[in-house]
């Protein structure tokens, strides 16, 4: 069989990349930018941190595994019978790394030279994978040291503790990495499980942009691939009710400020998010609180906020969404206050055509800048591919917004009794 390629091009911004439908199962997305001197690959899995219950197409029944496993995955995989594939990435000069966030696992190279070099290694170590007692017992000590260190890591522990007061049962509220009890549970066997049913190809995907011949590319896939039978995997995830837990939790740490994380639990997040519904939260969002706000300028004012540390982002997945802000403050619970009187005053009066539009504009020209970047292309593909997106309607949905979108979110969302904030305080003396 020959693979399946179609073209996929932005009215908006007129480039182009392939989306290839390889034989194995594989989605092969190919963003070839000529005049760039880089090449950035990522070869990612449909399975995150939360995706701790599932039941495998070919069974009749779910299994719960341990948490963390996911993670303690992508940590063991860079090892082989052979040696570390750090070792041999450094023979073509690539520099590679890997990421396990809550709804995927990432591996990636960037590279100036020898790309389809540096690709037959990504292909091969993530498809052979290499298990022992020993070596699992060996990764147990190495993460239970990197969980210790994030439970005292304050900007870790404000954004995990505002999860764990907005979602009573979602797995979003546990660690990516899990506990030191959890993994101590990971076996070799239960990694081969977890392995086998979440890295099919055909619950995987490889994006790479940058200076590469397509020919070629799709020739180490065809030679590195190695074909699997499909396999549908049902995700299983506890009832969440729409309520939060606690609308206020705060932890003491050795900080010298304050730190905040405020934001607002959105109902019924199990809902499919279209690109359009992402794009309006995330101009929405821009609006609010963006450089050029009223919001923003009265909280530097009042010196609540400073414009180091004040961020802004809606963090959604699989069963879960939040707009949430975040930053250090002297006083965090006037920096929640003055947003929900500015977000209530949007609900009353409407969002300014004006500054929308500045908004928009803002938001558009980020997004377009970054197609410069062969990082930010492989991410966006990747990540927009994994969630069932795609990233040129993206960025068209957000061209087409209008006001009235953004609006029907401002009232569905941004509601007083669905928001949490959460705060880290200086230890007392």
């Amino acid at each position: 069989m020959k693979p399946r390629v179609e073209t996929i091009t932005s009215s908006q911004v007129g480039d182009s990349y392939y989306r290839i439908q390889h034989p194995t199962g594989l989605t092969i997305l190919l963003y070839p930018k000529e005049r760039c001197s880089t090449a950035y690959a990522m070869f990612g899995a449909r399975y995150g941190s939360i995706d701790n219950c599932f039941q495998r197409g070919d069974e009749s029944q779910p299994e719960l595994v341990p948490e963390g496993i996911a993670h303690y995955l992508e940590h063991k995989l860079f090892e082989s019978e052979e040696g570390d594939a750090f070792d041999r990435f450094s023979k073509t000069g690539a520099s590679a790394n890997a990421f396990t966030s809550f709804d995927s696992t990432n591996y990636l190279f960037s590279s100036t030279g020898q790309i389809y070099e540096s690709l037959e290694i990504l292909l091969d170590f993530v498809q052979s994978p290499y298990f022992t007692e020993e070596t699992v017992r060996k990764e147990q000590g190495i993460i239970g040291q990197e969980i210790k260190m994030y439970d005292d890591d304050p900007q870790w522990r404000v954004m995990f503790n505002y999860l764990e007061a907005m979602y009573h049962a979602h797995p979003v509220r546990q660690d990516v990495a899990g506990t030191v009890e959890s993994i101590a549970k990971i076996t070799p066997e239960l990694l081969y499980r977890c392995y086998n049913t979440f890295y099919n190809l055909g619950n995987m995907v490889l994006a790479l942009a940058g200076n590469f011949q397509v020919d070629r590319v799709l020739e180490v896939c065809d030679r590195m691939l190695k074909p699997a039978e499909p396999l549908p995997v049902k995700r299983i995830f506890p009832f969440e009710p729409d309520s939060v837990v606690t609308s206020y939790i705060q932890q003491q740490l050795p900080v010298a400020s304050p730190l905040f994380q405020f934001g607002f639990k959105e109902p019924q997040a199990n809902q499919i998010r279209t690109e359009k519904d992402v794009a309006a939260v995330e101009v929405l969002m821009e609006t609010l609180a963006s450089d050029a706000s009223p919001l923003f300028r009265d909280l530097l004012d009042r010196g609540l906020v400073n414009e180091a540390s004040f961020s802004y982002e809606y963090f959604e997945g699989n069963g879960y969404a939040t707009p949430m802000f975040s930053g250090e403050s002297k006083d965090p619970r006037a920096v929640a206050k003055s947003i929900l009187q500015e977000v209530q005053r949007f609900q009353k009066e409407g969002i300014p055509p004006e500054a929308f539009e500045r908004s928009k504009r803002c938001l558009y020209g980020e997004i377009v800048s970054a197609l410069n970047s062969t990082g930010n292309i492989a991410n966006g593909l990747s990540n927009m591919e994994l969630r069932g997106r795609e990233l040129f309607t993206y960025i068209d949905a957000l061209a087409r917004l209008r006001p009235e979108d953004a609006e029907e979110k401002l009232q569905q969302i941004f509601l007083e009794e669905q928001s949490v904030l959460s705060v880290i305080l200086p230890l007392e003396p």
